[in-house]
């Protein structure tokens, strides 16, 4: 192939991303000098925090600039290389774009992976990779999860979501998963092994916390959110004495113009403090897009957001 096919950000989507927010180009393959390289990438993770990163907003990293290729983070090879660091042939993971080479500049993410450790190199995209990471270090060092204690996940059958799951099996923690519709909460106890899979398709904010209540009636100990609205909502009515929560996406909020529910849960948050020691700086960070999730709770909260 002598042509670079590249997936470009043309517009920033409002809402959910509409097919004509992007285009598919063709050009040369780049060239590698002066300390750059060239992969060619062999897999692409495909993740809710892009859609974050499409936004013109204030992020932990700069939004995409409209023109260049959707960011992601790929698995591939180096094509041609003007580094002595880096070969032709090498296995590379780093953070490039939706395409089928990327020119990489010296000094960036990108960084050498062994193949031979996984079964398969797309493996650095998951479990071996961030999403791995983010579950493992969110759940281990910030829910600090006991023995018997009760885990909720929501966005169970996600790529991070699963991952928290299995983990929290690993330490004989109870796990209930939410997830949209039947052929997902089904694998959510197939191949995920939650001990419960919730269903949220249809329910309203009451309807879901009392299916909550119904299958964890001492609360929840640990609350691992990766969607926000009125999922977390449900969540927080449910919360167990020394809960935690940790925030890790909020992917309603991002989607949701004209009502944006950050202030919305700030003032909640405010409201209920004396059932909740949630700072607003975890809470500030998780909502900017950020990976914060310091959240340690005192009591049952029992408020509802609006």
């Amino acid at each position: 192939m002598n042509l670079n096919r590249r997936f470009l950000l043309s517009r920033r989507p409002i809402g959910t991303p509409r097919p004509d927010d992007f285009s598919l180009v063709q050009t040369p393959i780049p060239q590698a000098a002066d300390g750059s390289f060239v992969v060619r990438n062999r897999y692409a993770s495909l993740d809710p925090a892009q859609r974050g990163w499409m936004d013109d907003a204030p992020s932990y990293m700069p939004p995409i600039k409209l023109g260049d290729p959707v960011r992601a983070t790929t698995v591939g090879q180096v094509h041609s290389s003007a580094n002595p660091g880096f070969a032709i042939g090498d296995w590379v993971l780093g953070l490039n774009g939706i395409e089928d080479y990327s020119l990489v500049a010296p000094g960036g993410f990108t960084q050498k992976i062994d193949i031979a450790r996984s079964p398969s190199p797309s493996y650095f995209l998951s479990g071996m990779g961030a999403v791995g990471l983010t579950g493992y270090f969110g759940l281990i060092e910030v829910g600090k999860p006991r023995r018997g204690e009760t885990v909720l996940v929501s966005g169970a059958a996600g790529a991070v979501g699963s991952a928290v799951g299995q983990i929290a099996k690993i330490k004989e923690c109870r796990t209930i998963g939410i997830a949209g519709g039947p052929v997902k909460c089904k694998r959510l106890i197939s191949d995920y092994h939650f001990d419960v899979a919730i269903d949220y398709h249809g329910k309203s904010v009451t309807a879901l916390s009392a299916e909550i209540a119904t299958v964890a009636p001492g609360g929840v100990d640990i609350v691992f959110e990766n969607v926000g609205g009125d999922i977390l909502d449900a969540a927080l009515m449910n919360l167990a004495p020394k809960a935690r929560v940790i925030l890790c996406g909020l992917m309603r909020v991002q989607l949701r113009r004209g009502q944006d529910r950050r202030a919305q849960y700030l003032a909640a948050h405010r409201q209920a403090s004396h059932h909740a020691r949630i700072s607003d700086h975890g809470l500030r960070s998780a909502l900017r897009g950020g990976r914060c999730a310091n959240c340690p709770v005192d009591r049952r909260g029992t408020h509802a957001h609006r």
